[in-house]
């Protein structure tokens, strides 16, 4: 294995890595979400929903420019 080969390996974790936390606060984030009672809080943590699956999709979109298919 070379260098580039170990520097996408390396980067492939990272973004795995990456992917699964962003997943962990999403998925605590639709907990709350369905658990809160006054519209401020399901407000503000629909916030957090939308910030997380654009994160998410902002790391396909890094995986997609640094590894194209």
């Amino acid at each position: 294995m070379d260098a580039t080969e170990t520097s996408q390996s390396e980067l492939t974790q990272l973004f795995h890595r990456l992917n699964n936390q962003l997943g962990v606060v999403l998925a605590n984030a639709e907990l709350l979400e369905a658990r809160l009672t006054t519209e401020t809080e399901r407000a503000r943590v629909a916030l957090v929903v939308a910030g997380a699956l654009e994160a998410i999709a902002t790391v396909r979109d890094l995986r997609r420019q640094v590894r194209p298919v």
